[in-house]
């Protein structure tokens, strides 16, 4: 794409026309909830897939909410009078939502051409005495439903109202290294991940289209969000404005740099370009570092600028190197006195990986020969740096200010159920619990089922015992562990009424085992129940013994 600018200009944020902007979009239903109903599910999905021909089909008419459709999330121009039907436009146009389409009739896709046989289509825009002049979009404005049901809406550069590897696809030059994309996969999961308690200070690095800091501003006192593209930062601005949050404080710069002299957060959250890349090509994805160390250096600094308590949250990608552990790799990133939760949800081959990301640059539509010397790079880049594989998934951080952190590198491909941030905070609880908790102790604690584990026997149809028990979850992670017969039988008399030392002799007895040696090969198995979230400390966790 080479290094041209994003030619559009951005529009202004004046409080009181946004304001007024906001309120027709919420009038005309212009919501996440307006939009599923009046595209229907299929157009809705194909939508979020940057698939725009459902949606064109179910926009031919000339309703407030179609007309702010085809502008805002088709790139469709529309006469002025209807238009001017859906929102304030004057003030679009002023602030620059808004410009006239070139020609009279537009760009040759406005409702009524897109739309043969549509009623009053063409009427609409002479009654106003405005004729056949035109109007479109200078921006990307897609619906997004807040988590306590808010109505928000999220700025784009054109085309890009969908962020990810389907994203940004299109011809060269049509987007310089500076575009920002709006809502992806990758936004949305980290949103969902996030600990959502209330802290004084958050801050967004990276912040492209504003997500995260909207997300911040409904439980912190003051957001920062930082970009090192500064057209990111406009749009941030304009994402907030529209949704009606705080301005947040706006920061330039690469990584900590623009905040190094800042009070510590108790909340930084990051969607970082960790795309593992040949060259810099895109500001969004390519973060200028050779391979990983844009996100191991995003973890190393975290902890100096976190406040006692606080979390650190990221989507990373990090290198599978040949004849290295990848959870060692990265173990040694991790600052001191941080405990750290990090999950791999997936890993792809280099081929793999490459593919994906040519196609995100639009590589895929160059020619033949162009397309294999670009493969070729991220190859060449992958051989050199021993690299076999890239592994994605999440990366949380709390400043606990322990001498031996709590340190949990896994890998879990499977389903989860979103939102997960209170899950996270609550890991990280459990640990503090088992730190301070030694074996003798861990015994005398009062522990309950989680809400919503089951257990399954897997075995021979008609064998008389099962070949093993699982324990399995229905909520936050979903995971599934299997247990002997102790634990199952174990767990499942946790209610939080009896210590763990009093249900496990109980057990020693049906089981014809002696108590004192079930006793001390047990709490290895309880720990790690607790660690995964299937048993639970009762109120404060621990009780005095009774009677042992």
């Amino acid at each position: 794409m080479g290094d041209v600018s994003t030619s559009e200009r951005l529009p202004a944020a004046d409080p009181e026309r946004t304001g007024r902007l906001r309120e027709a979009l919420r009038a005309a239903d212009f919501t996440a909830d307006g939009l599923l109903d009046l595209l229907g599910g299929p157009a809705y999905a194909a939508l979020a897939r940057s698939e725009a021909v459902p949606a064109l089909r179910a926009t031919r008419g000339t309703s407030p909410l179609e007309t702010l459709v085809r502008l805002f999330l088709l790139q469709r121009s529309v006469p002025r009078a209807q238009a001017r039907n859906a929102l304030p436009l004057d003030e679009a146009l002023a602030d620059g939502w808004l410009v006239p389409a070139d020609g009279p009739d537009g760009d040759g896709a406005s409702s009524a051409s897109d739309a043969p046989g549509t009623p009053g289509a063409s009427n609409a825009s002479g009654a106003s005495g405005e004729g056949n002049e035109a109007v479109r979009a200078t921006v990307d404005v897609r619906p997004y439903a807040g988590p306590e049901g808010q109505d928000w809406w999220v700025v784009a550069d054109l085309g890009c109202a969908v962020g990810g590897a389907s994203g940004v696809g299109m011809p060269e030059g049509a987007h310089g290294r500076d575009v920002v994309l709006g809502v992806g996969g990758a936004s949305t999961t980290l949103a969902g991940i996030t600990v959502r308690r209330p802290v004084d200070r958050a801050l967004d690095l990276g912040t492209g289209s504003g997500l995260q800091a909207l997300h911040a501003a409904q439980h912190a006192r003051s957001v920062t969000a930082t970009d090192l593209n500064p057209r990111a930062l406009a749009v941030a601005r304009l994402t907030l404005a529209l949704s009606g949050a705080p301005e947040p404080l706006l920061r330039e710069g690469t990584l900590f740099e623009p905040v190094a002299d800042e009070e510590p957060y108790g909340l930084i959250v990051s969607n970082p370009p960790f795309v593992i890349s040949p060259r810099a090509r895109l500001t969004y994805r390519d973060g200028g570092m050779a391979g990983d160390d844009l996100c191991r250096t995003l973890v190393e600094r975290s902890a100096d600028r976190l406040a006692p308590g606080g979390y650190c949250q990221l989507l990373a990608n990090w290198e599978h190197r040949d004849g290295e552990d990848w959870r060692e790799r990265l173990r040694s990133w991790l600052p001191a006195g941080c405990d750290a939760w990090i999950v791999q949800r997936e890993v792809q081959d280099v081929a793999q990986y490459a593919e994906l990301w040519l196609r995100d640059a639009g590589d895929h539509r160059a020619g033949a020969e162009e397309y294999a010397a670009r493969y070729g790079e991220w190859l060449d880049e992958f051989e050199s740096r021993g690299t076999t594989a890239v592994g994605f998934g999440w990366i949380s951080l709390r400043n606990s200010g322990a001498d031996e952190p709590a340190v949990v590198i896994e890998e879990w491909p499977h389903p989860v159920e979103q939102p997960l941030g209170e899950e996270v905070a609550r890991h990280f609880e459990r640990q503090d619990f088992l730190r301070a908790t030694d074996d003798a102790a861990l015994l005398d604690c009062h522990f309950t089922l989680a809400e919503g584990v089951v257990q399954e026997q897997v075995g021979m149809p008609g064998a008389e015992d099962p070949e093993h028990v699982v324990l399995r979850q229905q909520r936050g992670m979903l995971r599934a562990t299997k247990v002997d017969t102790v634990g199952a039988g174990f767990a499942g008399v946790c209610d939080g009424t009896l210590p763990a030392w009093r249900i496990l002799d109980a057990i020693a007895q049906l089981v014809g085992e002696d108590p004192v040696l079930l006793r001390d090969r047990t709490p290895a198995a309880i720990r790690l129940l607790v660690e995964q979230g299937f048993l639970l400390p009762a109120a404060d966790g621990r009780q005095r013994p009774q009677g042992r």
